[in-house]
């Protein structure tokens, strides 16, 4: 057997599980009202096959524990509420080095999968270097200062999307700690959004979609959907310059037009004098929080109808069920892309289908 390893607040423990089979990219739906009272599983998704498979809660098994898991599950709760309050979030990072010895790190939720690949595995062919890997050639894309392993293992980061694969490679994989990001300062280098303290140490914050177009120059364009004046519009909703500045051109690339706003208030004003089909909002947001944004909206009788999708990192069923009672439509990881476009696609379906009749009625 195996031993997953997790994390709740301060407490760790191992969940014993028969097998590991592989890791997949998949959406994961909110509990059905009916089942939301069992805190072992915090969602379920349906798999290629057809299979419905529910997703695991660790705050629920740390509750299942007994009294001190209990205590960590409400804990969890309640500094969940405090960090909405307060405008704080944490974000799980991966720590590695590449190129020189100052750490660097990425968002854990945009990385599919770590790998250490034997060196000998790694080929060189059309003027790059690539692996068979799941079936598939994968690019592999070095960090500036990083030579390939000709021996040994060589560590790769593999980020995925809709049947592709892009091998990141690095000196070495640190760790994974939970910080609160907060870039001090901006990066001046390709590839770089800018420093942090993470762990006590200056450490340098990726931008991923530098890296993935190196392994296909089509990566964010492929599905593209060129906006027009009928494309759906989005407003995006987040106090954070990094989430904003990563989100954004994912939602082009899906096709929507995007504005962004850096406060609720921006975004009531925002909204007040534009257009737009669905609104995308942060929950831990310091004056006004998500929730209170789509209470002002469910409030105004020109705004009560508009479609909103909650973005947090704190994704629990407290917070779902409180998203619902402030009037979101949805609610979606921040780091679960396919979710998020799932999620808009779901919210804009109506609006979609009324463009086209007004279109083909014209």
């Amino acid at each position: 057997g195996f031993i997953v390893v997790t994390q709740v607040g301060s407490q760790t423990f191992g969940i014993v599980v028969d097998g590991v089979f592989h890791t997949e990219e998949i959406v994961v739906k909110p509990m059905s009202t009916k089942l939301r009272h069992i805190d072992m599983f915090s969602g379920n998704t349906i798999l290629g096959d057809g299979a419905v498979i529910m997703i695991i809660d660790p705050n629920g098994i740390a509750k299942a524990l007994g009294a001190a898991g209990s205590s960590a599950h409400d804990m969890g709760d309640d500094n969940g509420a405090h960090h909405i309050g307060s405008g704080e979030q944490t974000t799980s990072l991966l720590v590695f080095r590449a190129g020189s010895n100052q750490p660097k790190a990425v968002p854990l939720g945009l990385v599919t999968r770590l790998e250490e690949l034997p060196a000998d595995k790694i080929e060189f062919s059309n003027g790059r270097y690539m692996v068979q890997y799941r079936e598939q050639l994968m690019p592999l894309v070095s960090m500036d200062g990083v030579t390939i392993a000709s021996q040994g293992a060589q560590p790769i980061l593999v980020f995925a999307d809709d049947g592709r694969s892009m091998g990141l490679v690095v000196d070495e994989i640190i760790d994974i700690v939970e910080e609160r990001l907060n870039i001090e300062v901006g990066g001046s280098a390709s590839g770089i959004l800018g420093s942090a303290v993470i762990k006590g140490q200056a450490t340098e914050v990726i931008d991923v979609g530098h890296f993935l177009p190196m392994a296909f120059a089509d990566w964010f364009t492929r599905k593209e959907m060129k906006p027009s004046m009928h494309s759906q519009s989005v407003l995006l909703v987040d106090d954070s310059a990094f989430f904003r500045n990563m989100l954004a051109p994912v939602l082009k690339a899906a096709g929507y037009r995007v504005r962004t706003a850096p406060t609720a208030q921006e975004g009531l004003a925002a909204l007040r004098a534009q257009n737009f089909d669905v609104v995308l909002t942060d929950i831990e947001m310091p004056d006004m929080n998500g929730f209170e944004f789509a209470e002002t909206i469910r409030s105004d009788s020109n705004l009560g109808a508009m479609p909103i999708i909650g973005l947090s990192a704190l994704v629990s069923p407290a917070a779902i069920e409180r998203g619902r009672q402030a009037g979101f439509h949805d609610y979606v990881a921040k780091f679960d892309r396919p979710g998020l476009i799932a999620a808009l696609k779901e919210q804009t379906a109506g609006a979609a289908g009324a463009s086209e009749l007004s279109r083909a009625a014209a």
